[in-house]
């Protein structure tokens, strides 16, 4: 055997994806190798640069490359991508991101939409439906029908040739709800005060006060008599006041459109879907507008005709609306060689979806609603039965929302994926999927910009063994109460019946830690939505992620910049809008932002520090008023905890900025920096600043929709802390949780199952942690008597 032969071939010799010298956010010149083919965990606390490692780095990279094989004509219509701020990144194979970005909030988005089974629904019921309607088109509630005939003119032969010409497009769209399936309402007495005229400030939409811009265009209008109350307008006035569609008016010498109350409103803020409303909207919107089931098609989105064509005797209105792991069996059933390859594939996507434990869904339900969890799994469908190899998958966080028995059979999936011959990164904090890794890399040793750097890197049992925050709590379990709390009361639900959930009674006892589990689709947000959240006194805290620009942060997001703004104007005998980077205060190169951008077509724009202000973001005479002996930039340049001090006592000392300060301390976000931008905060970052804004509503009851989401192991003691004295303070805690940690500290618990779908939507436990755990008689039960070692 020659010498040439024993070695190995230099295309095998590329067994690692070599990163060095990382600087994306918070990473500190980082250095790492990472196996292929195997499934690497990233374990930290929150914030210290995992996702800006694994996501911002290496999968940005990787897309930003592939973008780069493409034409200039075509990199012209997709996003620009910036070279991550790294030295070397090396073995880097196709990236595929599976993360936990919802699919979008628009109101026509469902499962089936986001994902291909609506399309080849629709060519199957366009094929197979009796009697035939026409194209796919005609079965989808996004196309509305319309006919329309007229001439048209154009060049023939150097001569113009005019002909008549007709088109007929025949959509699904039902004609009432315009494809919504609801129809909204309006309670006029929430759009106006009848007792005031309009310069008395009658109107109480947001954003339209007597001198808001709105305001003046309602009063500059001409249409009424603005010192009248609206009581005594007459039928003209009143019908220009709800209802005049759009029309063009000069006030204050500017042209603008004039449009009645209810159209405006319904263009502006019912265009949106009500989870990606800004909070005081869906307030209003809530208050104003009552939304019911479109009477027409009866919440399907699909016209009469649309419902008329069947495949044996079942439209596609009704193969919308079953369970998908339902579907999935009338799918097989299905013989028709004629569109054979179409229903195999059909089946393969619901199979997987039932595989992935989403089978409980219905391809009806609007992808707003769906879970981050949720929409994270709906995203792998499409990846399950790939026949790609040596392809990069990243997934963040695939234990969110699960259920530990849930937990077991993602495992499952992501090995699947591994022994393909793919490299598999996740972000993980659950120590049931972090034990399954081959490899994993610590990041620490703290948050923000004590964090950044690599701890540790090795096998999971050596991260087990080493010291650092993740090695230490990777064995933490936590242990089942000695007393319980006695409830003060309890409130009654009876005859709990949205969704799947049937006919549920059930008493939710108050003034103690309350936990609500179940496997995922059980039902446990059904009853929260259905049954809690419409109450008096309760505040809900959901999982919908807060969304915020460059210009956002932590200051304006929580309004805590509203009272420090008010306190330096005060001290300083100026303008609160002066202490605005959004505002009058703003410096005039970059208009704020701290940065200037240089669009470069397609090529990644160029994002450069302000030559004028030097990334301060105001102008240079804003920075010369001080409170407390601090400008407005040093002020946002301190971190929270840093604020909290500096606001609590001495010269600054500010009540409301503190108050909001402590808040954000409690749920552990003291080392944020008040001002960087919301786009630069981690998920669980983001969801800990939503947290804490809501603690401070008013409100005796409190609903957490699993606070645990994107904590770290050492975190989540803090957060049982922090629970534990929201109780003792008198409020009412009630907690959708999977998390055992938070099982085995509650007073009491409801288990929701015994399945998901129509297979649960029952209370099969409720009592003490330890009577579940005595009793292992639901999953739950078993799980948490595993976890707690009884």
């Amino acid at each position: 055997m020659t010498a040439q032969n024993q070695t190995t071939p230099v295309a095998d010799s590329h067994d690692t994806i070599r990163v060095i010298g990382a600087r994306e956010n918070n990473l500190k010149n980082v250095s790492v190798e990472i196996p292929k083919r195997r499934l690497t965990v990233f374990t930290g606390v929150s914030g210290s640069g995992k996702s800006s490692l694994v996501f911002s780095t290496i999968a940005a990279e990787s897309q930003r490359m592939i973008n780069e094989t493409y034409s200039a004509f075509v990199q012209g219509f997709m996003p620009n991508l910036a070279r991550p701020d790294v030295d070397v990144l090396e073995g880097l194979t196709t990236a595929i991101i599976v993360d936990q970005e919802r699919i979008g909030s628009d109101p026509r988005s469902t499962v089936g939409t986001a994902t291909d089974t609506g399309t080849m629904l629709r060519i199957l019921f366009s094929r197979l439906g009796e009697p035939h309607i026409g194209s796919p088109q005609a079965f989808s509630f996004n196309v509305a029908s319309i006919s329309g005939a007229g001439a048209v003119a154009f060049e023939r032969g150097g001569r113009t040739v005019k002909e008549r010409r007709d088109f007929n497009i025949v959509g699904g769209m039902c004609p009432r709800c315009e494809g919504r399936g609801q129809v909204s309402d309006f309670d006029l007495t929430a759009l106006f005060d009848e007792t005031k005229s309009l310069n008395d400030g009658a109107l109480l939409v947001p954003g339209y006060t007597a001198d808001s811009w709105y305001g003046r265009i309602y009063r500059g209008s001409g249409y009424f008599d603005n010192d009248k109350p609206i009581k005594d307008f007459n039928a003209k006035q009143m019908d220009a006041l709800l209802h005049k569609p759009a029309t063009r008016i000069k006030v204050e010498g500017v042209n603008v459109t004039y449009e009645g109350l209810i159209p405006k409103i319904q263009n502006s803020m019912l265009a949106k879907d009500r989870e990606a409303m800004q909070p005081h909207i869906r307030r209003f919107v809530d208050r104003a507008i009552t939304f019911n089931t479109c009477p027409e098609c009866d919440g399907t989105r699909l016209s009469d005709t649309a419902r008329s064509s069947k495949i044996r005797g079942v439209s596609i209105a009704d193969v919308n609306a079953m369970q998908i792991s339902d579907l999935a069996e009338w799918m097989r059933e299905l013989d028709e060689p004629s569109v054979a390859p179409l229903v195999s594939a059909l089946r393969d996507t619901l199979d997987a979806f039932v595989t992935i434990g989403l089978g409980y869904l219905s391809l009806n339900r609007s992808a707003g609603t769906l879970s981050g969890g949720e929409a994270q799994r709906t995203k792998m469908i499409r990846h399950l039965g790939s026949s790609l190899t040596d392809v990069t998958y990243v997934f963040d966080e695939p234990s969110i929302g699960l259920h530990p028995h849930d937990v077991k059979r993602m495992n499952t999936l992501l090995l699947q994926l591994r022994d393909k011959g793919n490299t598999v990164l996740v972000v993980e904090h659950k120590p049931e999927l972090i034990g399954i890794a081959d490899h994993a890399i610590d990041l620490g040793p703290g948050a923000g910009t004590e964090g950044g750097s690599i701890t540790f890197e090795g096998t999971v049992d050596e991260l087990r063994g080493s010291d650092t925050v993740t090695g230490r709590h990777l064995g933490d379990r936590a242990s089942l109460k000695d007393a319980v709390r006695t409830p003060s009361g309890q409130m009654e639900i009876r005859g709990a019946d949205t969704n799947n959930l049937q006919n549920v009674d059930v008493d939710i006892p108050l003034g103690v830690l309350c936990v609500l589990t179940g496997v995922a689709g059980s039902g446990k947000s059904s009853l929260i939505s259905g049954s809690v959240t419409p109450r008096e006194d309760v505040v809900t805290v959901d999982q919908q992620p807060i969304k915020g620009s460059r210009r956002s942060n932590p200051a304006t997001y929580s309004g805590l910049l509203e009272p420090i703004r008010k306190a330096f104007a005060k001290a300083n005998g100026v303008k609160p809008g002066l202490f605005s980077a959004n505002s009058e205060g703003a410096c005039p190169m970059c208009n704020g932002a701290g940065v200037v951008f240089t669009d470069l077509g397609v090529m990644a724009s160029v994002e450069s520090p302000c030559e004028l202000c030097e990334g301060k973001r105001f102008q240079a005479d804003v920075l010369e008023y001080t409170f407390g002996g601090k400008n407005i930039s040093e002020v946002l340049s301190m971190s929270v905890a840093q604020a909290a001090e500096f606001f609590g006592d001495g010269d600054a000392k500010l009540p409301a900025a503190h108050k909001i300060l402590t808040r954000m301390v409690d749920v552990g976000l003291g080392y944020l920096t008040i001002g960087q931008p919301l786009t630069t905060l981690s998920g669980g970052e983001r969801q800990r600043l939503k947290l804490a804004i809501q603690l401070g509503d008013k409100g005796g009851i409190l609903v957490l929709d699993e606070p645990t989401t994107g904590l770290h192991l050492a975190d989540v003691e803090n957060m049982l802390a922090l629970l534990d004295r929201l109780v003792d303070a008198g409020k009412s805690v009630i907690v959708i949780e999977h998390h055992q940690a938070v099982m085995a500290h509650a007073d009491w618990i409801i288990d929701l199952g015994p399945g998901a779908g129509h297979d649960g939507g029952k209370v099969i436990f409720e009592g003490t942690p330890a009577d579940l755990v005595a009793a292992r008689s639901t999953l739950t039960g078993e799980n948490l008597a595993d976890y707690v070692g009884a």
